[in-house]
C-alpha cells in the first residue's frame, strides 16, 4: 500500500488553481461537485502538512493564487443554501431521494471550507490575502458565536418513529446539518482567534467591525460564562473535543481545553492590543461584562495560561478607572458584501432553487450514484482518514472507543455489535453506496 502524505507541490498547485467561485443554483450539481473535490483535497492536504510542518507551500499557493477570497465567498454560500434552500428542499411533498448522501456532501462543503481556512488563517500573509473580503468572514465567524453562546444545552430528541421512511432519512439530514453547525461554530471561534492574532495588520474597519459593530469581546464573555463545549450529563462532566464528546475525569476537570484557550487568547488580543484599546468604547454596560472575566481568573487558570496574568492587571485596573472614550477618526468605513449580495441576488427564487436541485442534483438514477460513490470513495481515501484521525476511532452510535469497523464499506466504526445492529438502519444509504463503488473485493 503506497504510504499516505500530503499532495504533491504540482498536485498542490492545480488543485489551488482549479478554484473557482460557483453560484447557489449549481450546488450539487457535476461542476459544483468537481469544486468540492478540490476543497476537500485541499482541506486534508492541509491537515497533513500541517502535522508535518510542511503547510508553507499551500499558504503561498493560496496567498499568491488569490484563493483566499473565493473560499470565503464559497464559505458564505454554501451558509446560505443550508439556511434558505435546505429547509425547502426538506418540506418538498414530492421529493424522496432514494440517497440522502449527495446532500450531505453539500451539507459538509462548509465544514470543509471553514476547516482549511482555519488550518491556515494561523498565517497573516494569509488574514493580510483575504482583503476586503476579511469582513465578511468577520461577520460570518460573528453569526457563528451568536449561535453558539445561544445553543441550549439540552438537544431535543427526534421522533422518529411517526415518520414514514422518506420522511425519516430528511428527518436524519436535518439532525445531522444541527450537529455539524455546532462544529462549524467552533472552527469559527479558531478562526476568529487567528484574525484577532493580526489586529495590527488589518485595515480599520475589520477593527471597528469587530469592536463596535458586532462587540466581540462581550460576546466572548458569554462563551466564558456558557461554555458551550462542556455540559453535564448523568451526574458527568463532559467536554467536545476533537469531533466529540469526552467524559472528563475528576483530575482533568480544571484542565483548560483547547476551545477554552481561543476564547482567552481573543479576548487577550482585542482588549489589550494599543490600537484596539484606542477603539473600544468602555461604557457602563462593556464595563460590567468584562469585569465578569475576574471571577475565572482562578491560580489554576493562570498557571495553565500564564498571559492571562496581564489581562488580570487589567480589568483590576479596569474596576477602579473610568477608560478614556475610545478614539473617533473620520473615515470611509468599507461594509461586507457577500452575504448581502447572495441574498439579493436570489431573494424569491429559494422554493425554485430547490425545486431545480431536488430534480438535477439529488434525483439520481442507481448507475448515476454507483459512479458518483466511486468518486466520493476515491476522494475519502480510506488511508487518508485515517492518517487524518486524532486519536483512536469512537463508535459512530454511542461515541464509546471503538474496535469493530463495518465490513462492508469500511467507513463507519462501533464498539459493539448491538450498537451497530441499532444505527443500521441510519448508515445502510451510505454503506450501499460505498460498498459498490469499492467493488466486490472491497477495493477501488
Amino acid at each position: 500500500m503506497a504510504a499516505v502524505g500530503p499532495l504533491s507541490p504540482a498536485e498542490a498547485e492545480a488543485l489551488v488553481r482549479a478554484l473557482r467561485g460557483t453560484e447557489l443554483r449549481d450546488a450539487g450539481g457535476m461542476g459544483w461537485l468537481w469544486q468540492h473535490e478540490c476543497v476537500e483535497k485541499l482541506n486534508m492536504h492541509a491537515i497533513l502538512s500541517a502535522s508535518a510542518g510542511q503547510e508553507q507551500l499551500l499558504t503561498e499557493l493560496l496567498v499568491s493564487h488569490a484563493k483566499i477570497p473565493v473560499l470565503i465567498r464559497e464559505l458564505i454560500l454554501a451558509e446560505v443554501w443550508k439556511h434558505k434552500v435546505f429547509p425547502v428542499l426538506c418540506q418538498l411533498e414530492d421529493f424522496h431521494p432514494s440517497s440522502t448522501f449527495p446532500i450531505y456532501v453539500v451539507l459538509h462543503h462548509e465544514a470543509s471550507i471553514i476547516n482549511l481556512l482555519e488550518t491556515v488563517f494561523f498565517y497573516k500573509e494569509i488574514c493580510e490575502s483575504a482583503e476586503d473580503s476579511i469582513l465578511d468572514l468577520i461577520d460570518y465567524c460573528h453569526r457563528k458565536l451568536t449561535l453558539l453562546a445561544a445553543r441550549s444545552a439540552s438537544g431535543q430528541a427526534v421522533t422518529q418513529q411517526e415518520l414514514h421512511p422518506e420522511e425519516l432519512a430528511m428527518q436524519e439530514m436535518q439532525k445531522q446539518a444541527e450537529i455539524m453547525e455546532f462544529e462549524i461554530s467552533l472552527k469559527a471561534l479558531s478562526v476568529l482567534r487567528f484574525i484577532t492574532d493580526h489586529v495590527d495588520s488589518l485595515p480599520l474597519s475589520a477593527l471597528t467591525r469587530m469592536l463596535s459593530t458586532h462587540n466581540l469581546p462581550c460576546l466572548l464573555v458569554e462563551l466564558v460564562e456558557h461554555c458551550p463545549w462542556s455540559r453535564r450529563e448523568a451526574g458527568k462532566l463532559k467536554k467536545f473535543e476533537n469531533g466529540a464528546w469526552h467524559v472528563v475525569p475528576p483530575e482533568d476537570q480544571m484542565k483548560m481545553t483547547k476551545l477554552d484557550g481561543q476564547v482567552w487568547l481573543a479576548l487577550l488580543n482585542l482588549l489589550l492590543s494599543p490600537k484596539c484599546l484606542q477603539k473600544y468604547h468602555f461604557d457602563g454596560f462593556n464595563k460590567s461584562q468584562l469585569l465578569k472575566l475576574r471571577a475565572f481568573l482562578t491560580e489554576v487558570l493562570l498557571d495553565q495560561l500564564p498571559n492571562l496574568m496581564e489581562m488580570q492587571r487589567f480589568l483590576s485596573h479596569l474596576a477602579v478607572t473610568e477608560p478614556a472614550p475610545p478614539k473617533k477618526d473620520l473615515v470611509l468605513e468599507q461594509v461586507p458584501i457577500i452575504w448581502d449580495h447572495i441574498l439579493k441576488k436570489n431573494a424569491g427564487k429559494w422554493e425554485a432553487i430547490a425545486k431545480h436541485q431536488a430534480q438535477h442534483a439529488f434525483s439520481h438514477t442507481e448507475e448515476e450514484l454507483k459512479f458518483q460513490a466511486h468518486r466520493w470513495a476515491q476522494v475519502y481515501s480510506l488511508d487518508m482518514l485515517e492518517a487524518l484521525a486524532p486519536e483512536k476511532p469512537r463508535c459512530r452510535l454511542c461515541g464509546a472507543e471503538a474496535a469493530k469497523r463495518c465490513s462492508r464499506c469500511r467507513n463507519e466504526w462501533y464498539c459493539t455489535r448491538a450498537c451497530q445492529v441499532q444505527h443500521w438502519q441510519k448508515h445502510r444509504a451510505a454503506c450501499n453506496l460505498l460498498a459498490q463503488a469499492r467493488g466486490p473485493s472491497g477495493t477501488q
